[in-house]
């Protein structure tokens, strides 16, 4: 059984030998530009993990690994598009170096090149595994409407921001696992299981991700904390703090909300922790955690062979009491 770190380093190595046509240049060399940016490449080495959770790992992985990494870019380029970012990893955006037609097509062709990729898999595997894939892309599709959609709205309740992050963001994580699992020979039990650590474990990490937006450490954190509040993001903390604060309280918060005046951050975050945001958000991602750890458990198979999976879990989303 090979680690979360081991694998990262060997899909890495097999990760650049994906390449692209010469020609018409201006289309391919932004993808490679790209591409070179890095990335924690996660998706792609927890498909690997779940083949590996089962047997070991089919040659065809690498191939939908690879795929699986050729999707998430190309979502990643077009969110640049629509949010008209300049920067990306400390690197310029391809809208922003390239032009936003040419940003286009090149996510439309990495796309393209994910499927070319899926069409090599063994013919007795490629209808189960583009199922899931197709379904999967499409709603990542839908998670990203409805965060468009969300920032327009005054109000955003808990249940329909759960369902906007687990559609962006966990069902890729979820899928890449069990994409992994069907390759490894997993029976459909063990496939909806490990979909299920999958998708409260990418619930979890976005409670974490929103929670130390806001009270983490700048130091170990890599950013200033209270982005997302100078932006009104619609987060867990914020909805949860309307959705709890009383009547004085939502409305300081709500006032704070609607202007820029310097002691934003220090302001809201003084009403979140008095509306106990910071607690409820810590006992939040436990549960979502305990909840991934869970499905991971009921697995049929060996404790041993779940090692991996549970190290990277507890690493990715740090427990805190």
């Amino acid at each position: 059984m090979f680690s979360f770190a081991e694998l990262s380093s060997a899909f890495a190595r097999h990760f650049e030998s994906v390449d692209f046509p010469s020609e018409p240049a201006t289309l391919y060399e932004p993808n490679r530009y790209f591409l070179q940016m890095g990335g924690k490449r996660v998706r792609p080495v927890l498909c690997l993990m779940g083949n590996e959770l089962f047997d070991e790992i089919h040659p065809g992985s690498w191939d939908l690994a690879s795929a699986i990494e050729l999707f998430h870019n190309f979502t990643l380029i077009h969110d640049d598009i629509m949010d008209n970012a300049p920067l990306r990893r400390g690197m310029e955006t391809i809208p922003k170096k390239y032009g936003n037609n040419t940003a286009i097509l090149s996510g439309d062709v990495m796309l393209i090149h994910a499927y070319h990729l899926l069409n090599k898999l063994d013919k007795e595997l490629i209808h189960q595994v583009q199922y899931l894939f197709n379904s999967t892309a499409r709603e990542v599709c839908e998670g990203q409407q409805y965060d468009m959609d969300f920032e327009k709205r005054e109000a955003v309740s808990l249940d329909e921001y759960l369902r906007m992050i687990e559609l962006k963001t966990s069902v890729l994580i979820a899928a890449s696992l069990k994409l992994g699992s069907i390759m490894g020979g997993a029976g459909q039990r063990n496939q909806n299981l490990i979909y299920e650590f999958g998708r409260k474990l990418g619930l979890a990490f976005q409670v974490q991700d929103d929670y130390l937006d806001a009270f983490g450490d700048p130091a170990k954190f890599g950013k200033q904390v209270g982005g997302d509040i100078l932006a009104n993001k619609k987060t867990f903390l914020l909805i949860h703090a309307l959705e709890t604060a009383n009547p004085a309280q939502k409305a300081s918060l709500l006032k704070w909300l609607s202007g820029t005046e310097p002691g934003k951050v220090e302001a809201v975050l003084g009403l979140f922790r008095d509306c106990g945001v910071d607690e409820w958000a810590l006992a939040l991602k436990n549960r979502y955690l305990d909840e991934a750890l869970k499905h991971l458990d009921d697995i049929a198979v060996t404790s041993e062979r779940k090692k991996p999976l549970r190290e990277m879990a507890l690493f990715i989303v740090r427990r805190e009491s």
